[in-house]
């Protein structure tokens, strides 16, 4: 991964838990970025098991939209663990 790889992860990460923040609630820069990246993994996986397909052609978009389901459940799960 190059530096233009990462730059664009990390700000779509943060993207994406912004928006999930919006729906589940919370708030600060580092928990944007903790749960868009972690729920870019978990939003890949989840929707890949269940085979859901979001019908997004952009890939940028489909890549949020999945970061950000990801970051959802992340959130809630660890607001039950908490």
């Amino acid at each position: 991964m190059d530096t233009k790889n990462i730059v664009i992860a990390v700000l779509m990460g943060i993207a994406a838990g912004w928006l999930a923040s919006w729906i589940v609630g919370g708030y600060g820069i580092v928990q944007y970025l903790i749960s868009g990246v972690l729920g870019s993994f978990v939003g890949s996986y989840v929707l890949n098991a269940a085979k859901i397909n979001l019908g997004i052609r952009n890939e940028i978009g489909r890549d949020i939209a999945t970061a950000t389901i990801g970051a959802i459940i992340v959130m809630i799960v660890a607001r039950i663990l908490h």
